[in-house]
């Protein structure tokens, strides 16, 4: 169910799914009552005791939610249906939070999974989606900075699996203009073609933030046991998660 799981800090959890979880996303054109099945499967082994994970609607952006309790804070741009309604998840490519479990969908973009402690030691998360446009619009860092604006210090990053750079070949044009955002993405792929290395320029992001990388997966086009949009179109998605244990939770609710 997990290609890495790990407790990062004191009842702290940072977790990756592997092929073996199932599809986890509903936008793909799975059983809805067959993915709701299988979250509520994962929420069990993580040992939520009754809570969920938090998912977005991720839409290759770089608005960060703050999510607090069972409602979520949209971003600006996010508006409520005609009828009222907010959505229940927001629209979004990074979301943060004090007390809630948090998941973010991918299946070639790179996950990555932030965690920090505030002045009490209480711990802040967070966890991103970032694609190629995301990247570029450097999602990555504005998630870092909510995630002070919260009160977070001492902020560790956790990469999970995703495409690497041998293996996203890509128009000259478009790697040039990634590039021109993200010089660290440049690279040529295994055949010797443009590419994109994400990660690599996550990387870069993340340490020019202050942030402390702490893990970094393997690459998902070479790795059957996961998910990969650019091996097959018609593919589920696994999450990277993050959670906390009821102490910390409890910690974390003095401070909404």
């Amino acid at each position: 169910m997990f290609c890495w799981r790990a407790e990062v800090r004191p009842g702290v959890w940072v977790a990756f799914t592997d092929a073996g979880a199932g599809n986890l996303a509903l936008h793909v054109g799975d059983d809805p009552a067959a993915v709701r099945r299988r979250r509520a499967e994962l929420e069990a082994a993580a040992g939520l005791g009754g809570r969920a994970f938090r998912y977005m609607n991720q839409v290759h952006g770089n608005d960060v939610a703050t999510v607090v309790g069972s409602t979520a804070a949209l971003p600006t741009t996010a508006t409520a249906d005609a009828a009222g309604h907010v959505p229940a998840a927001p629209t979004a490519d990074a979301q943060v939070s004090l007390t809630e479990p948090l998941a973010v969908l991918v299946a070639d973009c790179v996950p990555v999974v932030l965690v920090g402690e505030d002045a009490a030691g209480a711990p802040v998360l967070g966890v991103v989606h970032a694609g190629r446009p995301g990247v570029a619009a450097e999602v990555v860092p504005a998630a870092v900075a909510r995630l002070r604006e919260l009160g977070a210090d001492g902020i560790s990053a956790w990469i999970g699996p995703s495409v690497c750079g041998r293996c996203y070949e890509v128009p000259e044009d478009l790697r040039a203009d990634v590039v021109a955002a993200v010089p660290a993405t440049w690279c040529t792929t295994s055949t010797g073609a443009p590419g994109l290395d994400l990660p690599a320029g996550v990387r870069s992001q993340l340490q020019a933030a202050g942030v402390a990388i702490e893990y970094s997966g393997g690459c998902t086009l070479e790795d059957e046991t996961l998910f990969s949009y650019r091996r097959d179109s018609h593919t589920g998605r696994f999450v990277g998660l993050v959670w906390a244990n009821g102490t910390h939770v409890t910690r974390a609710h003095g401070h909404d």
